[in-house]
């Protein structure tokens, strides 16, 4: 990015095209907790809470192997939003059906290793006996939906990079509404409980990835594919920049889902009311992440065009105005929480001990968003950028210096030295990708 030397003065064009490509962005991220948010208010009005600590610790493994493989939708979004800045749409396509090989090759590796994978997990969280077994069924269902799943981060990646937004929100309001109607079905109607859950959700993902593939076609060249699909699956030298911006995004995605997995496990050790209400509580962790990582999805869309057109103005207004709008959508959330605690709590569950439990820590919860706004920002100019191998590092350095260091010290704490540690965890990660961000500022303007 060599055009321009120094920062542009603020202006009224800085939010200009950001928003239209936030909103739909974020509707479409918040349909994901919301509908894990449904699950868990379900589960958690039945008459025991075995359900809903099966399913947090279940979904908690199940996430563990999908998440880990989000590069999947984080690297084709880097890498076709450059492709889309340098005006080369052929790479573009030829990008997805690359990540659609990936992504169909781990999906037959999770079905192949699934047996021992479940057991491995369990293992690991030590949940109580009773909770064990509800939660191995719900993990061999879900685990099902693999091949559905990791092409639908393709999808998303690949729409997300041509800065076409909306059809990603007309896929997951598709998926959700099918999960959400199959929740009431097979929970209540049919009383499968966890189990149900569990294939609602199997059900929802390859309705949705009939939509995104239906949806793919009327965007990409068939010609393009036709005449290039081959070398797609024979000229493996092709994969190497895909294979190398998810190698980093795979170190850095695993870390922070083994945070997430450590943290329920460790609830999970203390009780099952202990697991259930924070399950309930990251349900808001959820919802604040998706939500804030609407303006982190247009900055990689954005950042990434203007880094393959070679415009360093255009970069740093994207960087200035996601990061406003960012910034006030926190404080916004934060206020929510506060504001309307005992309402969203007694939404989720009308177990007494698991309510006293989410009351004593809510306070985590409406610090979180202030905290967690700047790391989720930077992730996104980061992948726009193509600046992976930072996010890793960062990564690594939080999770091993802050989280477990921190986690070890409060242990006589219990759950509340957890979310402390959880707390300080996602502060250290948005104060060390701040200080990169600045190292890394000051190479550009020097290097301009």
């Amino acid at each position: 990015m060599t055009h321009s030397n120094a920062y542009p003065k603020p202006s009224r064009g800085r939010l200009r095209g950001i928003w239209p490509l936030v909103w739909p962005i974020m509707l479409s991220n918040l349909c994901v907790p919301l509908l894990g948010a449904v699950d868990t208010a379900i589960l958690g009005h039945l008459d025991t809470s075995r359900f809903l600590g099966a399913v947090a610790i279940g979904a908690s493994l199940v996430s563990l192997l999908y998440w880990s493989f989000g590069f999947l939708r984080m690297g084709t979004t880097s890498l076709v939003s450059r492709a889309v800045g340098a005006a080369d749409q052929t790479e573009a396509t030829l990008l997805w059906l690359r990540s659609a090989v990936l992504a169909l090759a781990l999906a037959v590796c999770l079905l192949l290793l699934k047996p021992w994978l479940i057991e491995l997990g369990l293992y690991l969280m030590r949940p109580e006996s009773g909770v064990a077994s509800l939660a191995a069924s719900y993990c061999a269902i879900r685990l099902l939906s693999a091949p559905a799943t990791l092409l639908n981060y393709t999808l998303i990646g690949w729409f997300i990079g041509q800065q076409d937004t909306r059809r990603p929100l007309l896929l997951v309001l598709m998926a959700n509404g099918v999960n959400l109607l199959l929740d009431v079905v097979l929970i209540i109607g049919l009383e499968m409980n966890s189990d149900g859950a569990a294939w609602a959700s199997v059900i929802a993902e390859y309705c949705a990835l009939a939509v995104g593939l239906y949806l793919l076609a009327a965007k990409i060249d068939p010609a393009c594919v036709s005449a290039h699909w081959r070398a797609c699956l024979t000229c493996w030298r092709d994969y190497l920049p895909l294979l190398q911006v998810n190698r980093h995004l795979f170190v850095r995605t695993a870390c922070l889902l083994g945070v997430f997995t450590f943290f329920t496990a460790q609830g999970a050790q203390m009780s099952t009311n202990i697991v259930a209400a924070n399950a309930i509580l990251l349900q808001f962790v959820l919802l604040t992440s998706h939500a804030l990582d609407g303006f982190a999805h247009a900055a990689e869309a954005l950042c990434g065009k203007a880094v393959g057109g070679h415009n360093r103005t255009e970069f740093v207004r994207v960087v200035q105005g996601t990061t406003a709008l960012a910034l006030l959508t926190a404080l916004a959330i934060s206020l929510l929480f506060w504001l309307g605690q005992d309402y969203w709590l007694a939404l989720f569950t009308a177990l007494p001990q698991v309510l006293a439990q989410t009351k004593l820590q809510f306070g985590w919860v409406i610090a979180l968003p202030l905290l967690t706004v700047w790391a989720y920002q930077l992730d996104g100019v980061f992948l726009g950028c193509g600046a992976t191998r930072a996010m890793q590092n960062t990564m690594l350095a939080c999770t091993a210096v802050v989280f477990f260091p921190l986690w070890w010290i409060t242990q006589p704490l219990g759950n509340s030295g957890l979310w402390l540690a959880f707390c300080g965890f996602n502060l250290a990660r948005s104060l060390a990708m701040g200080l990169v961000f600045v190292i890394l500022q000051r190479q550009l303007k020097n290097n301009a």
